[in-house]
């Protein structure tokens, strides 16, 4: 064996699991591995985020079928994601690259299909990137003139603008500079989610006055999208207006890939990022649905929900006291 034959014999065995796994695969390790399993869970979890997807789309799942439609299809929904996301699990398992999918498309399809796919990840990235960017500033600003007449009566879209620029700038220094800052931040961030999600569930079922029947919750249906007439039965209903429904939980439990794209930061990336992508599934549909039910049994006047535009803050409204509602400006 040649001296370069022995210095590369050598250096393969100084190699760790996760190098050695990405040697077979065709390149070297070029980021820390710093992220544990939890950190790699907690990224798709926290952009899940079923405190933000159950809030803002909860209207199209009233909208679209109500009651029955939410109770009986985030579970449904839910559990065809999970079995993406169980495919997908095995996927990071085999390739636990960064970058996930363009790599596994390349290889699985082809150049063209990786070169496709990460052309068309890397708009999507940036759009959602922007939207939620966007979305915590203008949170941001609401928020502010909630608690400030001042603030409230200088509101511009040009301010909106600028806090949206400087969230986006913090958000690129973090990603850049500090990986493990990134990491501590979806650990907190997992722990947020569940507290909070507690917290309005606990309120939900110890403050309302009386609560809607089990009857009502998984039956009553709502067609309030001005199609067909209304009508909640039926070929229309069922094919045309309630799938629009499925939008609450399509919409929300979505991210999920992050824990494949971080692979390369992960510590045993071939388990660890396999088993963050499909528990984040899963317990975001648990949690989900619990989140969802509560809002459902506090609804006190169906119709009233309806009239209002399927809007959580109705429910809210109708549920609790003044004592337990944001003050308004």
């Amino acid at each position: 064996m040649t001296p370069r034959g022995k210095w590369k014999v050598a250096d393969t065995l100084r190699l760790n699991e996760d190098e050695q796994r990405l040697a077979e695969l065709g390149y070297k390790q070029e980021l820390r591995r710093s992220w544990s399993g939890f950190s790699n869970f907690a990224i798709s979890f926290s952009i899940i985020s079923i405190l933000a997807g159950c809030f803002t789309t909860f209207a199209v799942g009233w909208n679209n079928g109500g009651p029955a439609a939410i109770a009986w299809g985030w579970p449904i929904v839910s559990a065809f994601i999970l079995v993406i996301g169980l495919c997908m699990s095995e996927l990071v398992s085999a390739y636990p690259t960064s970058g996930g999918i363009y790599w596994w498309a390349s290889k699985l399809g082809g150049a063209k299909a990786g070169y496709y796919t990460g052309w068309l990840n890397l708009i999507g990235l940036l759009a959602i990137d922007a939207s939620v960017a966007y979305g915590c500033a203008t949170f941001f600003d609401l928020t502010l003139s909630t608690y400030s007449t001042s603030w409230a009566n200088g509101y511009s879209l040009s301010r909106v603008f600028l806090i949206f620029m400087i969230v986006l700038a913090l958000a690129a220094l973090v990603n850049i500079f500090s990986s493990q800052l990134l990491a501590i931040l979806n650990n907190i961030s997992v722990w947020w989610h569940v507290a909070g999600a507690a917290t309005v569930v606990a309120i939900l079922i110890f403050v309302p006055a009386h609560h809607a029947s089990v009857s009502a919750t998984f039956t009553d249906r709502v067609n309030n999208t001005g199609f067909i007439s209304g009508h909640t039965s039926g070929f229309g209903f069922l094919f045309y207006v309630l799938p629009l429904s499925v939008i609450l939980t399509q919409y929300t439990i979505t991210g999920y890939d992050a824990s494949a794209h971080l692979s390369e930061e992960t510590n045993k990336a071939a388990n660890s990022a396999a088993r963050g992508l499909w528990r984040s599934i899963f317990y975001s549909a648990i949690g989900g649905w619990i989140l969802l039910l509560s809002f459902l049994f506090a609804v006190q006047d169906e119709d009233g929900v309806t009239k209002g535009g399927g809007a959580v803050v109705v429910i809210f409204n109708q549920a609790l006291s003044s004592n337990w509602q944001a003050p308004c400006s």
